[in-house]
């Protein structure tokens, strides 16, 4: 009997630790994803990290600016320029090249600086002109009057185009010099204006265009033609450009003396060939070319001219 209730006990141990892990009673390794599904979801909670990303939202177009887009703007509106100034065609308000830089500018015989700012024929830097007369009359002096003109060229000419004529720099010179007189500014002396080869090449380079339009290939370093010819060719990637650049104007009935006042007219270039705010002229040159003429056939009378300031 003690042997009989000895292996019931032990019977009975083992059906109460082992019974509830046989079978579906006991812990389950899919019990996350029944309970998910039990409570309405399709998808495994554990599984979220694996669903694929949502699509990604949508990117709006760039829109490529590209140098053809660039330089197709930039002819429309040189073309639109000429059409509104065409006996000015070089006044643009674009960089002129300094070859040289000017001496620096020193006090006025009063002591002060060249003021900026005011009127009466001044500009962005060296004051206007009634400040320089009030500080010549201040120190007791008067303005410098005008030096007169100089300089001299060989009046050559390329592909029928003419060159540069001693008339042409002694007008030029003359003029530019009266001006300055007339503005209360130091001259230059005659002897320092120069002919420049370099820039005269650029200005035949500009008249050799083809093109029945004068102003198809004009302007400073990097232009490109306006038009094509009717092979779709522009003149200006078919034939290098050659020469220097430098301060530019041209148009019909041009003369030397037209250029250096529209070049006084127009600010940017007054401040690039005429200086104001430089005090000093000594050591100063200025070079100077003009051509007349192109092709094809077009009249002498319509010229291109360049100048710049520099050191002699």
């Amino acid at each position: 009997m003690k042997r009989f209730a000895l292996l019931t006990t032990v019977l009975t141990a083992v059906l109460t630790l082992v019974l509830p892990f046989i079978g579906g009673s006991g812990p389950s390794l899919t019990g996350s994803v029944s309970a998910a599904t039990a409570a309405g979801s399709a998808t495994p909670r554990y599984a979220s990290s694996l669903a694929a990303p949502a699509a990604s939202a949508a990117v709006a177009p760039v829109t490529v600016v590209t140098n053809e887009v660039l330089a197709a703007k930039a002819q429309a509106a040189t073309a639109a320029y000429l059409k509104s100034d065409s006996e000015h065609l070089g006044q643009k308000p674009v960089p002129i090249p300094v070859v040289v830089a000017p001496p620096a500018a020193q006090p006025s015989a009063s002591g002060a600086r060249p003021s900026r700012g005011g009127s009466s024929g001044g500009s962005s830097a060296g004051g206007s002109t009634a400040d320089r007369r009030a500080a010549a009359a201040a120190a007791g002096t008067s303005c410098p009057g005008s030096a007169g003109g100089g300089g001299s060229a060989p009046g050559g000419s390329e592909s029928g185009i003419g060159g540069t004529t001693s008339g042409d720099i002694q007008s030029f010179s003359a003029t530019l010099n009266a001006i300055r007189a007339a503005n209360c500014l130091q001259p230059i002396a005659p002897g320092n204006f120069r002919y420049d080869s370099c820039m005269e090449q650029r200005l035949y380079w500009m008249a050799e265009d083809p093109s029945t339009n004068p102003g198809n290939t004009w302007g400073h370093s990097g232009v490109r033609s306006l038009a094509p010819d009717a092979n779709g060719v522009y003149y200006s990637d078919a034939v290098p450009a050659k020469g220097c650049d430098g301060n530019l104007a041209g148009g019909s009935g041009n003369t030397g003396a037209t250029v250096a006042q529209k070049w006084w007219d127009s600010l940017a270039h007054r401040a690039s060939l005429y200086r104001p705010g430089v005090a000093s002229t000594s050591g100063v040159c200025i070079y100077f070319a003009m051509t007349h003429g192109g092709v094809p056939g077009e009249s002498s009378g319509f010229t291109r001219a360049a100048a710049r300031w520099g050191g002699c």
